[in-house]
Order: structure tokens, then sequence, then C-alpha cells
């Protein structure tokens, strides 16, 4: 039995690119989906946390939007936030494997010293990477760049490498007492969440034009204990975009919310009824009440 004194407990912060599986990398060790995943960069636009509790330490995830270069508001508040992520006790910095090495990584790196945590570098779908040789060059690469603690090829999506990355992290957490109760899973309210499955649904469905350009808030929340009624409203930037977003004779916005609708009843555990409304609000990405309001931080009735 660990004495209490050697307990351990910190957090850690999830950062690299856009598209390098972080999200997927956080769900995976926290065992819980508590981030959206798809194949779009800045997928993720806040700053989430993740929760582990384990024999004798705590780890508190947190995972970040991609690290890019600011061409919006929207982006900028990104930026903001993977910013005011890095006053953290460890520092993960996921690379995608299979991409190529560019400017942008040396970006990304920049921003990952300026933490001055201790670093683990994950080579995220190394499992895919042919032949070895090359995931070699890019180890070599890294080292040149920076001193991390720990290079460690991994596989997100199946899980392979996960323990060696509990392990190193515990190993670097300071001692101190969980800062969450055992069952604290993740700071997000059920609201905002619902809201991010839905925008994950429109991530999968649609065209390359409408990701970008889509807002999900919600309007309304009510449980009745049999059941949890949702109204949300879908916002995007064009008229063209909400024809795609609602598709012929609105099949698209159907199979959207069925999706949405289905996720959200095995997250939440109970029979859910959704109603969804696509409306035009032109550059919202450049409207700082807009952006304050889809902010979870900042969600009336949260």
């Amino acid at each position: 039995m660990k004495r209490a004194g050697k307990h351990k407990a910190g957090f850690v912060a999830v950062l690299g690119r856009p598209n390098a599986g972080k999200s997927t990398l956080v769900n995976a060790l926290v065992g819980e989906k508590i981030a959206i995943v798809a194949s779009r960069p800045q997928t993720t636009r806040t700053a989430i946390q993740g929760v582990v509790t384990l024999p004798g330490a705590q780890i508190i995830f947190v995972d970040t939007p991609g690290i890019h270069k600011s061409t919006t508001l929207l982006n900028k508040r990104m930026m903001d936030t993977v910013r005011a992520s890095t006053e953290t006790d460890v520092a993960l910095f996921v690379v995608d494997a299979l991409a190529p090495f560019s400017d942008e990584d040396i970006h990304a790196l920049d921003t990952l010293k300026k933490t001055g945590a201790p670093a683990l570098l994950l080579l995220n779908k190394s499992d895919k990477v042919a032949p070895k040789s090359k995931l070699l060059t890019l180890i070599e690469k890294y080292k040149d760049l920076h001193a991390f603690e720990e290079i460690i090829p991994i596989s997100a999506l199946k899980g392979e490498g996960l323990d060696a990355v509990r392990k190193a992290i515990v190993d670097r957490l300071p001692q101190g007492p969980a800062l969450f109760p055992e069952d604290y899973l993740t700071d997000q309210p059920e609201r905002f969440l619902a809201a991010e499955i839905l925008r994950e649904k429109i991530l999968h469905l649609t065209h390359d034009e409408v990701p970008h350009s889509v807002a999900v808030m919600v309007d309304s929340w009510e449980d009745t204990g049999a059941v949890l009624k949702i109204a949300a409203t879908i916002f995007v930037e064009k008229p063209g975009q909400k024809v795609i977003l609602i598709g012929s004779g609105g099949e698209q916005l159907k199979k959207i919310g069925m999706r949405a609708r289905q996720e959200m009843e095995r997250t939440f555990g109970r029979k859910i009824f959704l109603s969804t409304f696509v409306k035009v609000q032109p550059n919202w990405r450049e409207q700082p009440e807009f952006l304050q309001a889809i902010d979870w931080r900042g969600m009336a009735g949260v």
C-alpha cells in the first residue's frame, strides 16, 4: 500500500499540430469519449479537461486546439486557449508520424518550448509507418530540435503504447493529493458536450465547404426524467451552406440529427428527443459576442 505522502497529481497539456490525433489520444487515455473527433483540422476549439484517477496518482489531461497560425478571431481565440494551457506539469507533444515534417512543426515546437515543462514526444500512427527506418529518421529530427525526456511511438486509435505514456507521465508528476473526486471525468457540462456531439456528426457528413463555418448552440435543455429534450441551432455563414446541411427534402439534417441523438443516448444514458434548426449567421467567426456565446464557459443555463 502506498503512503499518502507519495501520491502524485498534476496537469498534462496535450499539444501538437491540427489532426495529429490529440483528441483521440485523450479519449483513449481517459477511457471515455470526452472530446469529439473528426478528420478535419481545428475540430477541437477550446481546452477540454479529462481526468484519470489511478492508484496513487491523478492525471488531469488538457486537450488543446491544434497549433496553427491565426487567420480569424476564432482562430486567435483558439491559440489563446493553447497559450493559456502551457502552464503545466508535463507536456505531451503529439506528432502525426505519417505527415511530412514542415515549418508548421517548427512553429508548434516553439509553443511547446514556452511551457518549460518536461516534455514527452508521442509519435502517433507509428504502426502505419513503413519502412520503420522512416520512424528512426523522424526521431533523430526531433531529438535535434528539443530535449524530450522520452520519445514513445504510439497508436492512439489502437491503444498501442499508452501504458508507457501513463507511466512516463506519473514518473514526472509532482507529489500531492488528488485535485478532483475519484469519479470526476471532465470539466465539460452535458449541455456543451451535446452541442459538440452534434457538431461532430456535421463534420463527418458534410462537404469541405461547411465544417469550419459551423457552430452549434443548445437553445433549451429540459430533463423530464423519462426523456431529455434538447433543442439546438446550427449556425453557418452562408445560405449555400445551409442548403448543404439541410439536404434534399431535409434528408441530410435528419441523418445528422439521428446520428447525434443516438450518440447522446449512449453518452447520457437516457432517451433523447433532439430538435435541430439551421440559421445563417454571416461572418460569425469574427464576432466576439457570438464566440463568447458558443463557448461553454459563457453559455447561459450551464
